[in-house]
């Protein structure tokens, strides 16, 4: 006769067997992750608490090593009278904010064509998402040349603008095209979510008497905005690291256009790797403080919006379809 094995036994030792191949399984991304992500991270830590080196002042000897100076860096940086890394900040910021507001409108009008069902669409998706699939270098100097004294863009507007030369007209220059190089990118992570929506909703609404616009504010954003809400987060933190496209178009040290970035480039290009860490790790605690105050600001709207208003407004729309076929 056998031997009965007890059910929450045996359901135990099949728990402990998933839970280890599952850290079989993790193991790999996690020792990549390590590698890849936390030691040069704790590495650029330990870099930034070491100054450049130079004259040892008690000595009068040049050291060969970078002397220890603490959080130095840090007080260096954020020192009022260091207006550099304030400008770059100021930089940063503009085009992590401003452009992402203008290519949100733009791809969500790039998602409202590419979604109509019409002749030659599958034409019109390839053309707006020619912009995304140039390489950024190759874009800037694209628009390097438009915006040149003698380009297209003095020519088209019969002006003598020297764009790069000035402070507002270089930050336009990049803000123009990082907006016209990434809006398809939000358009199509748009025309995503425009794609799941059921036709059904729109129906009700039609038969409820809602327009047009109605409709676009009570149907398509609200069930659209998980994509969009991503899309936007995925574009927020990559233009807050913007530095290829300001660089090449403008070029490097230009206090109109530098960003963080730029400026962390700069510093390790001229040995000073302990400033440029610290630049680096402040950059870094930037861009994850906004992502994190992103993230808790709409994630409880993106659960709601996705799995409670979709069916909300579809049984509204019905319900008054449905008394007014009664009456």
């Amino acid at each position: 006769m056998g031997i009965k094995v007890p059910v929450n036994k045996a359901k135990s030792q099949r728990a402990k067997s998933a839970g280890r191949l599952a850290g079989i399984l993790v193991a790999p991304t996690l020792l990549l992750i390590t590698v890849v992500i936390v030691w040069p991270s704790l590495a650029a830590v330990w870099s930034s608490l070491f100054g450049t080196p130079g004259l040892d002042p008690e000595t009068g000897f040049v050291n060969d090593t970078a002397p220890f100076v603490g959080m130095q860096n840090y007080a260096d940086i954020f020192n009022p009278g260091n207006t550099r890394f304030w400008i770059a900040l100021g930089n940063t910021t503009l085009f992590g904010f401003v452009t992402v507001i203008i290519e949100t409108v733009i791809g969500l009008g790039m998602a409202l064509i590419m979604h109509r069902a019409m002749r030659g669409r599958g034409l019109v998706r390839a053309a707006i998402l020619v912009p995304w699939a140039v390489p950024t270098a190759v874009s800037a100097i694209l628009w390097k040349w438009i915006f040149d004294p003698h380009g297209a863009a003095n020519a088209l507007f019969g002006t003598d603008i020297l764009w790069s030369a000035g402070n507002w007209s270089a930050k336009w220059a990049v803000m123009i095209a990082d907006i016209w190089k990434t809006s398809p990118f939000i358009g199509l992570l748009a025309l995503a979510g425009l794609q799941v929506i059921s036709s059904e909703v729109y129906e009700a609404a039609k038969l409820d008497g809602a327009g047009p616009i109605r409709r676009f504010f009570s149907i398509t954003l609200p069930l659209a905005k998980p994509a969009i809400v991503v899309a936007v987060l995925f574009r927020i933190l990559d233009a807050l690291r913007m530095f290829d496209l300001p660089y090449i178009l403008i070029g490097a040290r230009k206090g109109s256009v530098e960003t963080l970035s730029m400026l962390v480039q700069d510093e390790a290009s001229n040995l000073r790797y302990g400033s440029a860490a610290a630049n680096a790790i402040i950059l870094f605690l930037y861009v994850f403080i906004i992502a994190i105050s992103f993230v808790k600001i709409f994630d409880a709207e993106i659960i709601s919006g996705s799995e409670h208003k979709s069916p909300t407004k579809l049984r509204l729309f019905r319900r008054n379809s449905h008394k007014g076929a009664v009456k």
